[in-house]
């Protein structure tokens, strides 16, 4: 979905009373962990906005050298076919920021690996945009990683058998 139409979206379904939660991420090679997680966030309100990093943006994560394996546009339309996915929206930055600064969700959500008590922007478990939320009566969510999954380990059980 264009930001543009992402923003009219989300206000209008603000306003007609929706609980939106929004979250971001690469979301590569999509497995249990990814699937556990977003149900568990889409859990949390009543639509799912995706923000999802580009294939520009995902090379400034150091998520190696490989990464992303699937290109935007097909992550975008695996996630977009979940059925408790109700947007998705690519973004370019490095970070959401702008994004969830400009959507103002009711609900920001990260993984586990993040805090949404820390208030320390560089602390590598602070929350972009936690505090534009928060200030905006929000709340922010971490949801615990289901043990034994990611991609990192898929990709390097792919690489490690083709060896």
């Amino acid at each position: 979905m264009d930001k543009s139409v992402a923003v009219r979206t989300v206000a209008e379904w603000k306003s007609q009373g929706e609980k939106v939660v929004f979250t971001n991420g690469v979301f590569d090679l999509l497995h249990k962990g990814h699937i556990d997680y977003l149900s568990k966030a889409a859990d949390l309100g009543t639509k799912l906005v995706m923000g999802l990093n580009s294939d520009a943006s995902v090379k400034t994560l150091n998520k190696g050298p490989a990464r992303p394996i699937k290109d935007q546009d097909q992550r975008a339309t695996i996630l977009a076919a979940l059925f408790f996915v109700d947007a998705v929206i690519i973004f370019d930055e490095e970070t959401p920021f702008d994004l969830i600064n400009e959507l103002t969700p009711n609900v920001l959500v990260k993984g586990g690996d993040y805090d949404p008590k820390c208030s320390d922007q560089n602390d590598k478990r602070y929350i972009v945009g936690s505090d534009h939320v928060k200030k905006n009566g929000g709340k922010v969510e971490a949801i615990a990683f289901l043990p034994g999954y990611s991609t990192t380990s898929l990709e390097q059980k792919i690489l490690d058998s083709n060896q």
